[in-house]
C-alpha cells in the first residue's frame, strides 16, 4: 500500500494553492486596475524577450509558461492582433512557426513590469523579509521549483509568474 501525506503535508498543500491562487488574483487586479492586461501576456513578452533573436517556436513557448498548447494558441493570437508579436515562419522547416516578439511588445513588458513589481512587493515582499524569502525559494526548490532564474532579473526586465 502507498504512503499517505502527512497531515502537515497536506496543510502545506492546500496554503500553497491557497496562496498561490490568492497572490496572482491579487496581482492580476493590480495589473487592471493600471489598465494593463492579464499577467500571462507579460509573462508571455517576458520568455519572447529573453529569447535569443525575441522569438521562440509556440512550443517553447507553451513549455516555459507552462500553459496548455489551446490557452497558449489563444494568447500568441492576441499578442499578434495587438501587434505585441509576430509570426514567422521558420526558414528551415517551411511548416514550423516562430512568434517573435514587436518592439511595442517589448514596450509594453517594460511598462507592465512597473505595476508588477509594485504588487509582488505588496503581496508578497512587504510581507516577507529577504531572509523569509530566500528561505521559502529553498523550501519551494526542494519541491522541484527552481527559483534560481527569478532571484536577481534586471531592472524593467521583470520576473515570471510561472
Amino acid at each position: 500500500m502507498k504512503r499517505k501525506p502527512s497531515l502537515e503535508a497536506t496543510a502545506a498543500w492546500i496554503r500553497l494553492m491557497r496562496v498561490q491562487t490568492r497572490v496572482l488574483d491579487a496581482v492580476e487586479q493590480e495589473l487592471k486596475k493600471a489598465g494593463f492586461p492579464p499577467l500571462a501576456w507579460y509573462d508571455a513578452l517576458l520568455e519572447l524577450s529573453r529569447a535569443p533573436a525575441g522569438e521562440l517556436r509556440p512550443v517553447e513557448l507553451e513549455r516555459q509558461m507552462l500553459l496548455p498548447q489551446y490557452s497558449t494558441s489563444r494568447l500568441i493570437e492576441r499578442l499578434v492582433d495587438e501587434g505585441l508579436a509576430v509570426r514567422r515562419e521558420c526558414k528551415i522547416d517551411k511548416r514550423g512557426q516562430f512568434v517573435e516578439i514587436t518592439e511595442a511588445g517589448r514596450e509594453l513588458q517594460k511598462k507592465m513590469w512597473g505595476a508588477y513589481s509594485a504588487a509582488i512587493e505588496k503581496h508578497v515582499g512587504s510581507k516577507l523579509s529577504d531572509a523569509d524569502a530566500t528561505k521559502l525559494c529553498g523550501l519551494l526548490d526542494r519541491l522541484g521549483c527552481s527559483c534560481s532564474e527569478a532571484q536577481s532579473p534586471a531592472i524593467g526586465e521583470g520576473a515570471s509568474a510561472r
